[in-house]
This record gives structure tokens, C-alpha cells and sequence, in this order.
């Protein structure tokens, strides 16, 4: 019960005190009631014996102690006269006294009623209409107060009672460490047991007086001074017994057994400090449950709170948390500045440490779901995952690029989001390589998760096994020391607490990188195996007191996270992390300390050093960000003047704008230049096989029936076999090549060559990806044999064109072979003679078999298009008798050449007598020597081309450009999704500039409002 002072209190103030009043605490006289703070002030203070407390205090505080209802007896010894006069007259006095008394209260209430109802009106009036600023006030807040009963939640709290049965005697326990103290100080200095004074209690209920809060925060907060003042007094009484052991007894007279008294003596201390520390341990657990409950209770409001806010309970926008802010400004950088360079130095908590330490376990503690894919002694985390956690109504998860909410509450959608983190990381991973140094990024929210932005890197590893890149060692070791490199990163340190302390490969580059430890936090897991395997306990305790490893933190955590099986969830780790620190002795015996231990206290405290680590950076960062912007900015304005900042995304757009212009401009081609332009290029394609496969064999019969059979069979099987496809490979290539000229007339008028390389790279992907329409094959071939079919020259123009046709067509002709003789045979002598050149052996020999051949030609002008054998060996006789050894091979080579020159020198000299030919071709040469059935060929080939062109034509500006300009959208849209095409196609340091500003402005932007939003929240 409420205790006062013995020296300051009285009776009165001890009856006021409730008796079922489960706490024991030093009350100070203010905090007592007023009326009897009044009666021991009187009481005390007033030397009369003759006035009772009571009578006094009622007098004190009553109006009618100063009007008594009669009056007092007169002493003893004065008389009784004056008394008997009083009583004669006592009726009238009364009588007057109650006539005035009635006026005076008529004359007071009438006029106090007016003064009061005219000062009341007058007030009213004065007072503003509060209807008027209801909209000060959000919704919101109306509509929470009808949704929440508040006193049924006021109801739910407990009561001082409940919460004093779970403390413990702290009298008690003074008691027992006042005795502890004493016998250590009398055990160690030979004086008597120190006592406590009377003075040196009064002062520490003074103390604790001044650190008396109302409300169960404040006697939380007086608990934990408590515990860690006993837990101060329990360390300095220990190192007093190391450091000052008892002396032994003197050696001449040693007793033979020590005395029982004695023995007993030690053993019942021994059983009291044990008794001791089990009370400070039920005392930090009660504490630590408290508090538990607590968050609980804190949890589930918010959560309801949150939830309302989330259904839009209130019209205004909803703005991003602090942690979603900063957030996105790491995911920036990230994209900004792929190589981690000085420029990001801003914070995030890095989790490092050896292969199947725990790293990922530990953090899903943190995050409280199972989100990480597992395997056994298999590498899982292949790159950096940066998980930015906050606080929300529900537990759910989501990736940076994804709209997709992960129900981390659902066991499918918790393996939904580890297969899917799976994939990502095997995608990161390029090929021959086992990690990656791409960051996935993604975001956990759910009730009671602090707030900040982890990232698990891959396990350091020290030895490279089979099925591993050669420089995976390496890689993680590069990665990990980017990370750690920058000097705001706060290093989360996980260490096997099962395996031997001389195998850690993290804690070395850990030291490297923060020697000092200034943002270094060291975590030991698994340390129920360390416990049960560790022949020494004190070990681990050389461990988290950073006295075993080479390396300096700022704290040290123990902590365990499961039993190994996959299948356990967060809650039940929880449970048995809690029992095994409540039943360890690691604990028991004070090795370990309460606040060291579990993972809800190490990601308290990793949330606290972020936080403190961003405000003490954000805005150095910030100004390092200005600073990089005004570079670029002064860059740009002395480099590119006249030229709006475009980054890559806005100049591929203004390309993509460019290449459909150009393919629309093919549509503007006119049927004229197509036809003639396919025409041109078609008999380009089919004149050798027209001339050498039909013409020149047909040539050679005897007479005109033989020829124009010869000329239909061998038209018949080319239409059928070759001519339609070589009629589309034509079309094709000059709608290639139309584009390609457009696109280069494009380039021409004043157009950015920083497009080159992405324009050529659309053309060549449409044209790949160009397929003509396979039914116009079909129907080309039908078209083209029925023009062939056709033998009907209807008037002089087109006998006329034929005949210039065949004459271009033969005089072309003509020149190559006459080139292909004079190759052959050297320069003649006004070239020997003039430019000083000399023929080959090959030609002379060449030039002797040509001049044997030309006077075979001269004798029969009509021979055939072969020689025979006699006479290429009569050829050969002759060339030996000019001492002239020549093969039969180069003979008939030689006289292919010449003979294909003399029939087209006639061929040429017939066309000629054939230019008047149409009056006989109308009568069908009836009468006449003259036949032209060569000319009609060729008019027949001329209206073959005529007709294929016009309609490769239609079927190029209906179709096929259509779907030219549908193949170039769609490359340009698989184009605009690929980021790392557009960084191949789009090169230049003016675009790299311009990339530069962009990301630099939006990083301080962000930074700007993020720094903002801190200064608020502070």
C-alpha cells in the first residue's frame, strides 16, 4: 500500500490511503488530497490544545465557522449575568436580524438575476459560429471517434492493480542486494557490513519521488531504471569478488575442517545470489511481456486506423510514407549509377555475412513472413535484393517494376513471391557467371514492421566448388565491398554462431571496410546449437562482448531463427526463440543481457541507427546532388546551346516519329516510277537466261516452226519454275531499296545523325521480319504465262518497240562478249604501242587461236554454235605449224566466245531488215523471205515484263507497304521496351549529358521532399 513518511505524516493522512493497493511506493505530500494536506497542516502546526482537529479543520474550510448557529459557553468562574441578559433580548435581536436578512436577499437575487442574464446575452453574442470552421476538422476524425469505442477501449486497459501483482517486492529485492553488498565488502576489506542510513533513504525515496510518472509508461520506465540499476550493482559486485578474492587463513594454525557455521554461512549466500538473479530475470521478463502486450494492443489500433485510411474514409490524397520516399530515391540511384560510385552515399542497412550463416533467415525475422527461396547448403541469394520495409495495414509484398500484391499472410502466394525472386535472380545472372550485381528491388508493408531499407547480398564464400564460374570468390567479394565502401552503410554482420569462430571469412572484411566500428552491428545466430554444441559457454559470451573476433561494432546481438525445418513459420519461431532465452543459462547466469537477445530487439535497434544515420547524412547528400546538377548544367549551356536537354527515352521518340514519316513516304510513290523501276531491275535479273537459255538455242534451229516451238517449251518451263520467284525477289528489293532512299533523302535535310545507327537498325530488323504474301506467287505465275502465251503484235508502235528492245538488248550484249574476247587475247598493237603494254603468254596463245578460228568463221558463215572434232584437231595442226602448242579445251573456249560475238553481229543485222518486217508479219510472211519470229520473241518477253511490273506494282502499294510500315511499328515498339537496345543505338555524350540531368534533377527532387517530410515527422 501508499507509504508516507513516518516523519511527515499523520493519522488522517494514513486513513485516507486505500488498503488493497498492490504497489508500494514513496507518495509525496503534494500528491495527497486537499482536505487532508489541510487537516495535517492545521493539525500540526497549531499549538491550542483546546481546539480538536476536526472542529478546526471544519472551521478552516467552512463559511459558517465565522456565523455560529450559537454561542460559546462562557469560561468557568466568570458568572452567568452577561449571559442571562443576552438571553431576555435574544427574540427581538432575532427578529430584526432575519427582517433585514430577508430584504437584503429579495434586493440581491433581483438584481444578481438581471446582471447575470444580461452579462450571459451579452457573452452569447460575443461569441464566434463555430459551425463555421467544421471543416477544420477532417472527416475522418469524426467517423473514427463513431467507429472506436473509446471506453470500451479504456476498459480493456489494465488496471494499476493487475499491473502491480506482476512486479516484484523491489523492497525485497534492496534488501537482498543492501545484504549482498555488505557481505561482498566485508568479505573483501575485513570491516563491518555497511547500513544503510536513515538520511541515505530518504534520499533515494526522494529520488525515486522525482522520477514518479502518472501512467503505466512511466512505471515501465521506473521498472527498466530498476533492473538496469541492479543489474549495475550485480556486475560491480562480481568484479569487486575477482578483483579482491578473501586472503586465506595464516598458515601456522589452520583449522582441520572449517567451522559449520562458516560453511553454512557460504552456502546460504551462495543460495541468495542465486535467488537474486532469478528475480532480476522474472523481472525482465514480466517487463519484456509487458511491453509485448502493449505493442499489441498499439499494433491492432493502428491497423484499424490504417485500414480506415486506406478505404478512403477522408477525400484528401493519400501521400507516400517517409520510408516509400526514400525508397525511391535508392531505387534511382541504383538505376543512375549501376556501379555504385562515390555519388551514392546514402544509407542502407547491408546484410553480409559467410554462406548458410542465417543472413536471409534473420531477415525474414525482421520482415516477419518466409519470403526468400531455401535450400540446403546451396547458394540461394545470387544477387543483391534491396527490401524496403514499412509499416501498413496488411502484410503484403511487391516488386519495384510489378503491380502485383503478394498476400504474405496466403502459403501461395508466399511461394508465388520465392519463385518468382528465384526467377528474377537466375535471369540477372549472365551466362557462364553463378552471381549477379543487378539489384531486385521489393517492398514489405505490413502492422508493426520498422521502417527501413535492408539489402541481402550473396554469401561470402571461400571456396569455389563445381558447377561455380572460376571468379565467383571474387565477384561476391567485389560486391560486398561496394556496398559496404560506402561510408553510411550501416553493416549488419552475420555470424554461425554453430560453427568455430576461426572459420569466418565476413568478420576480416568487415574489419577492413569499418575498422572502427562506428556502423558495424554484429549478430550471432543459432545460438541454441552454439549453447548445445560449445563444451565452454563463456564463449559466446567472448563473443558478443566483441572480445573473441578482430573487429569493433556498435552492438552485439544473439539471436535464433528456427530449428532449421523450412516449414516453420514466423510465429512459431518466435515462440521458440522466446523459450529458449527464457530457459537458457546463457541468460540465467548474466553472459548474455535481456536487451541483446531476440530478433524483435535487434531489428529495434537496426531501425534506430538507420534513421539516426539518415537524418545525420540526408542532407549532406543532398547538397553533393546540387552541386553534380549545376555541373552538368554549365556543361550543357557551353556545349549544346541550341538544343532542348532530349535524354534517351524523348529522343527515341522523336526518332520513332522520323522513321514513320519515311515509311509513310513510300505510299507517295507514283505507279509510274514503281513499274519502271521493277521493270529496269527484272530484265537485269532474267536477261542471261532469256538470252543464253531460250534465245541463242532456239536461234540455232533450221527453220521458223522448230524455233517457236523451242521458244514456247522452254518459255513454258521457266514461267513455271523460276520467273514468279524471280519476280518477287525484285519486288522485294525495290521496296528495300525505295526505303533505304527515302530514308537517306530523310537524312539529308538537316536531320540529327545521332539517329544513324538506330534507323539502320530498324530497317534491316523490318526487312528480316518482311515476309511476302505467299498467295500473290500464284496468282503471278498465272499472269505472267498467260503474257507469254500472247503472239499478237497489234500495231507498228509496238513492232517498233520490240525491235528497239531486241536491238538494246543485242547491242549490250555484244559489248560484253567483245570485252570478254579482248580480255582474252591482250591489247591489240595500238595499245602495245601507245600505252607501253605487252600481252601474256596465255594471250598470245589466245590471240594466235583466235585468228585461226576467225578464218574458219570467214569460210563458213553459216556453221553452227559448236565445232566439231576433226576440226578443232585441223585448228590445232595449224597453230603447231606456227610452233603454237595450244589444249583442245582453250580452242573451244575460245570459239565459244568469237562464235557467240558473230551471232550477234548477225542477230544485229537481222533486227535491221526487220524493222519493215510488220507488213509481212500481218500476212504471216507468206511470200517473203523475211522471217522475224526473234522480234516477236522479244516483244513477247517486253509485254511479259510490262504486265509482271504492273502488278508486283498494285500489290506493293496495296499490300506489302502496308505491312512494311506494321513491321517497322512493331520493331520500334519491341525497340522502345528494350532499354539496352536503346543504350546501343542511342549513343553520345550529348545524349549521356542530357540522361545525366534527368536522373540528377529527379534525385534531388526526391531527396528534397523526402528531407521535407523528415523535418516534419521530426
Amino acid at each position: 500500500m501508499l507509504r508516507v513518511g513516518s516523519g511527515a505524516a499523520c493519522m488522517a493522512c494514513r486513513n485516507l490511503v486505500s488498503s488493497n493497493m498492490g504497489i508500494r511506493f514513496r507518495v509525496p505530500l503534494q500528491k495527497l488530497h486537499p482536505l487532508s494536506r489541510a487537516i495535517h497542516h492545521r493539525y500540526s502546526g497549531n499549538g491550542n490544545p483546546q481546539r480538536t482537529p476536526h472542529r478546526t479543520a471544519a472551521r478552516y474550510f467552512t463559511s459558517m465557522s465565522r456565523l455560529p448557529m450559537r454561542p460559546p459557553k462562557p469560561p468557568p468562574g466568570s458568572g452567568g449575568r452577561s449571559y442571562q441578559q443576552q438571553r431576555n433580548f435574544w427574540v427581538a435581536r432575532l427578529a430584526a436580524r432575519l427582517l433585514r436578512l430577508r430584504y437584503i436577499l429579495f434586493g440581491t437575487a433581483v438584481g444578481g438575476g438581471y446582471t447575470a442574464k444580461k452579462t450571459y446575452e451579452e457573452w452569447k453574442d460575443m461569441l464566434p459560429d463555430f459551425s463555421d470552421y467544421n471543416w477544420v476538422i477532417p472527416d475522418f476524425v469524426w467517423e473514427l471517434s463513431e467507429q472506436i469505442d473509446l471506453d470500451k477501449l479504456t476498459k480493456a486497459l489494465p488496471e494499476m492493480e493487475e499491473i502491480a501483482k506482476l512486479l516484484p517486492d523491489f523492497d525485497k529485492i534492496g534488501e537482498n542486494f543492501s545484504f549482498l553488498k555488505s557481505l561482498l565488502s566485508s568479505e573483501t576489506t575485513g570491516d563491518p557490513p555497511l547500513k544503510a542510513t536513515d538520511s541515505a533513504a530518504a534520499a533515494s525515496h526522494d529520488a525515486s519521488d522525482k522520477q514518479y510518472k502518472k501512467g503505466l509508461l512511466g512505471e515501465l520506465i521506473l521498472i527498466q531504471q530498476q533492473i538496469q540499476q541492479h543489474e549495475e550493482e550485480v556486475r560491480r559486485a562480481a568484479a569487486a569478488r575477482i578483483a579482491h578474492p578473501p586472503p586465506p587463513e595464516p598458515a601456522p594454525s589452520p583449522p582441520p575442517n572449517p567451522s559449520p557455521p562458516l560453511q553454512k554461512r557460504k552456502s546460504s549466500d551462495k543460495e541468495k545470489v542465486d535467488q537474486l538473479q532469478e528475480e532480476l530475470l522474472r523481472t525482465q521478463l514480466k517487463y519484456q511481456r509487458m511491453l509485448e502486450r502493449l505493442e499489441k494492443e498499439n499494433k491492432e489500433l493502428r491497423k484499424v486506423v490504417l485500414q480506415k485510411d486506406d478505404k478512403g474514409i477522408h477525400q484528401r490524397k493519400v501521400k507516400k510514407s517517409l520510408i516509400d520516399l526514400y525508397s525511391e530515391v535508392l531505387d534511382i540511384l541504383s538505376d543512375y549509377d549501376a556501379n555504385y560510385n562515390t555519388q551514392d552515399h546514402l544509407p542502407r542497412v547491408v546484410v553480409v555475412g559467410d554462406q548458410s550463416a542465417g543472413k536471409t533467415s534473420v531477415l525474414e525475422m525482421i520482415a516477419q513472413a518466409r519470403i526468400f527461396p531455401r535450400g540446403s547448403g546451396e547458394m540461394m541469394t545470387r544477387s543483391p535484393v534491396k527490401v524496403t520495409l514499412s509499416e501498413g495495414p496488411h502484410h503484403v509484398a511487391m516488386f519495384k517494376d510489378s503491380g502485383r500484391e503478394f498476400d504474405l499472410n496466403k502459403e501461395e502466394d508466399l511461394a508465388a513471391l520465392r519463385h518468382e525472386i528465384e526467377l528474377r535472380m537466375r535471369k540477372s545472372v549472365k551466362e557462364g557467371q553463378t552471381v549477379s550485381c543487378e539489384t531486385i528491388s521489393l517492398s514489405v508493408k505490413g502492422p508493426g514492421i520498422q521502417r527501413m531499407v535492408l539489402v541481402d547480398l550473396p554469401g561470402v564464400i571461400s571456396t569455389v566448388t563445381a558447377g561455380m564460374a572460376s571468379d565467383t570468390k571474387e565477384t561476391i567479394f567485389s560486391i560486398s565491398k561496394a556496398y559496404m565502401q560506402n561510408p553510411n552503410a550501416i553493416i549488419l554482420c552475420i555470424q554461425d554462431g554453430s560453427v568455430d569462430a576461426e572459420r569466418s571469412i565476413v568478420t576480416d572484411l568487415v574489419s577492413q571496410m569499418d575498422p572502427q566500428g562506428k556502423r558495424t552491428i554484429f549478430v550471432l545466430t543459432k545460438v541454441d546449437l552454439a549453447e548445445k554444441n560449445l563444451a565452454s559457454p563463456s564463449r559466446i559470451q567472448q563473443i558478443v562482448e566483441g572480445k573473441l573476433f578482430p573487429m569493433k561494432a556498435l552492438g552485439y546481438f544473439a539471436v535464433v531463427t528456427g530449428k532449421g525445418s523450412p516449414g516453420e513459420s514466423i510465429d512459431a519461431i518466435k515462440d521458440y526463440e522466446e523459450d529458449f532465452f527464457q530457459n537458457s543459462r546463457l541468460l540465467r547466469d548474466g553472459m548474455l543481457k535481456a536487451h541483446q537477445v531476440t530478433t524483435k530487439n535487434l531489428s529495434l535497434a537496426v531501425s534506430d541507427c538507420f534513421w539516426k544515420m539518415v537524418r545525420e547524412s540526408v542532407e549532406q547528400q543532398a547538397d553533393v546532388f546540387k552541386a553534380s546538377r549545376f555541373n552538368l548544367e554549365t556543361e550543357w549551356k557551353n556545349n549544346y546551346p541550341r538544343l532542348r536537354e532530349l535524354d534517351r527515352n524523348e529522343l527515341f521518340e522523336k526518332a520513332k516519329n522520323e522513321i514513320l514519316d519515311e515509311v509513310i513516304s513510300l505510299s507517295q510513290v507514283t505507279p509510274q516510277h514503281w513499274e519502271s523501276i521493277l521493270q529496269k531491275k527484272l530484265w537485269e535479273r532474267v536477261s542471261t537466261h532469256v538470252i543464253e537459255n531460250i534465245y541463242l538455242p532456239a536461234a540455232q534451229t533450221a527453220d521458223s516452226g522448230t524455233f517457236n516451238t523451242t521458244v514456247d517449251i522452254k518459255l513454258k518451263q521457266w514461267t513455271d519454275k523460276q520467273l514468279p520467284h524471280k519476280a518477287l525477289e525484285v519486288a522485294w528489293e525495290t521496296l528495300q531499296e525505295e526505303f533505304a532512299r527515302f530514308m537517306a533523302e530523310y537524312r539529308g535535310k538537316d536531320q540529327d545523325d545521332i539517329f544513324d545507327k538506330l534507323k539502320e537498325a530498324v530497317k534491316d530488323e523490318s526487312i528480316k521480319r518482311h515476309k511476302w504474301n505467299e498467295r500473290a506467287m500464284d496468282s503471278l505465275r498465272v499472269i505472267q504465262h498467260n503474257a507469254l502465251e500472247d503472239r499478237s503484235i497489234t500495231d507498228k508502235p509496238q513492232w517498233d518497240a520490240a525491235i528497239y528492245f531486241m536491238e538494246d538488248t543485242l547491242n549490250s550484249r555484244l559489248k560484253d562478249t567483245e570485252s570478254v574476247v579482248r580480255d582474252m587475247v591482250g591489247p591489240d598493237w595500238k595499245e602495245r604501242w601507245l600505252s607501253w603494254k605487252n600481252r601474256t603468254p596465255e594471250q598470245h596463245i589466245r590471240n594466235e587461236t583466235k585468228n585461226e578460228l576467225e578464218r574458219l568463221l570467214k569460210l563458213h558463215d553459216d556453221h553452227t554454235a559448236y565445232l566439231a572434232n576433226d576440226e578443232v584437231t585441223t585448228v590445232r595442226k595449224n597453230l603447231e605449224g606456227r610452233s603454237v602448242e595450244v589444249d583442245p579445251v582453250l580452242i573451244k573456249d575460245t570459239w565459244h566466245q568469237l562464235y557467240r560475238r558473230h551471232f550477234l553481229q548477225k542477230a544485229l543485222s537481222h533486227c535491221n531488215l526487220c524493222k519493215r518486217g510488220f507488213y509481212y508479219y500481218q500476212r504471216h510472211f507468206v511470200d517473203s523471205e523475211l522471217e522475224c519470229n526473234d522480234v516477236v520473241l522479244f516483244w513477247r518477253i517486253q509485254r511479259m515484263l510490262v504486265i509482271t511490273a504492273n502488278t508486283l506494282r498494285q500489290q506493293l502499294t496495296n499490300t506489302e507497304v502496308r505491312r512494311l510500315e506494321k513491321n517497322v511499328k512493331e520493331v520500334l515498339d519491341d525497340f522502345g521496351e528494350d532499354m539496352e537496345k536503346k543504350t546501343q543505338l542511342i549513343t553520345g555524350r550529348r545524349v549521356q549529358l542530357a540522361e545525366d540531368l534527368k536522373k540528377v534533377r529527379e534525385i534531388q527532387e526526391k531527396l528534397e521532399a523526402f528531407i521535407e517530410a523528415l523535418h516534419k515527422e521530426k
